[in-house]
């Protein structure tokens, strides 16, 4: 049990993901005080999800020594799309069975306690700007790079969340023209070219072609193993095939940074997920791009970093949400 300052009122933070649910306990200024992590029942409908992400409030809640009821509230960070004034999840690809799924109320009618929800990729970038390397910055973009690419844009202090809450999908931009078919529908997204997935597949390309490459040789000798850490990981002992297909994929983001300079003028980019792992095999590509190719002006007004929270980026998130409260962030 930890011990709770007289008074002071604790926030429940919950990370919805299509493969865990990650929750916890913490204070308003972001430390947080007890934490949990269950599998997500993504294949069994939205009741299963709710009565899981109930039963890691009342853990983390028992952990903290808190009452559920004590809490100030419970912010939630789910897949999109979504409607953050309506608390109702629409339709996420990773969720089955969740259509206009209203999360907000239901976790709130079996908590007894205020529940808002935003978009994951969205709340990172507040959890970023309330405690991690967005800190006290009014203006900035969050991209993550992971199995897709989402993020979410900060303008003025304020989360922008677009006329119907959907704003800020930055991985289905278009970067290519004529690039290859998204999973959304669309041709030549950012996610296509330079998700993990997409930046694994054009390594087993590459390798197929390039007997002799280390990229292959650390596959075992087949090219249907090769994974993006394995791209990364040939890519820094010198391979020249790998370096090449992520060199592709670090442009691609690096010109989907010169789009998010140019319209949003941000004072910083963040960019998370297990891709940024890579550090400056991914940042030097990318920042060298938006040197070449971004208008002077915000070019210069920008400065491109990595996240500063890890994977807990979208946990302060929903933190923040109910801490800072949802009318001063949206």
């Amino acid at each position: 049990m930890v011990a709770i300052p007289p008074g002071e009122r604790l926030v429940a933070g919950v990370d919805l993901g299509g493969t865990n649910v990650r929750t916890c306990i913490a204070r308003a200024d972001g430390a947080i005080l007890a934490r949990a992590r269950t599998p997500t029942p993504a294949d069994d409908g939205p009741a299963a999800v709710v009565e899981r992400v109930v039963a890691g409030v009342r853990e983390v809640a028992q952990t903290a020594g808190v009452a559920v009821r004590q809490l100030a509230g419970v912010g939630v960070g789910a897949p999109g799309p979504l409607d953050m004034r309506s608390g109702i999840v629409f339709s996420p690809p990773n969720l089955a069975g969740w259509h206009d799924v209203p999360l907000a109320a239901l976790l709130r009618d079996a908590l007894g306690v205020p529940v808002h929800i935003g978009n994951d990729a969205n709340l990172a970038a507040v959890g970023e700007r309330a405690f991690g390397a967005g800190r006290g910055i009014d203006n900035l973009v969050y991209m993550t790079v992971s199995t897709g690419i989402g993020g979410g844009v900060i303008v003025a202090g304020k989360l922008f969340v677009g006329s119907s809450g959907t704003a800020a999908e930055i991985g289905h931009m278009t970067v290519d023209l004529h690039g290859p078919r998204c999973k959304c529908g669309n041709i030549g997204c950012l996610e296509a070219i330079a998700a993990g997935p997409a930046i694994a597949r054009s390594g087993r390309e590459a390798a197929r072609g390039a007997p002799e490459s280390r990229l292959l040789a650390l596959a075992g000798g087949t090219a249907d193993r090769v994974t993006t850490s394995l791209v990364v990981q040939a890519a820094r002992e010198g391979d020249a095939v790998a370096q090449a297909v992520f060199e592709r994929a670090a442009e691609a983001i690096g010109v989907g940074c010169v789009n998010l300079v140019n319209l949003f003028n941000p004072r910083r980019i963040i960019i998370g997920g297990g891709v940024s792992q890579a550090g400056e095999l991914l940042f030097a590509p990318v920042r060298r791009v938006v040197a070449e190719r971004a208008l002077p002006s915000p070019r210069d007004a920008c400065t491109i970093m990595g996240a500063g929270l890890g994977d807990d980026c979208g946990l302060y998130g929903a933190v923040a949400l109910v801490a800072h409260g949802v009318d001063t962030l949206v």
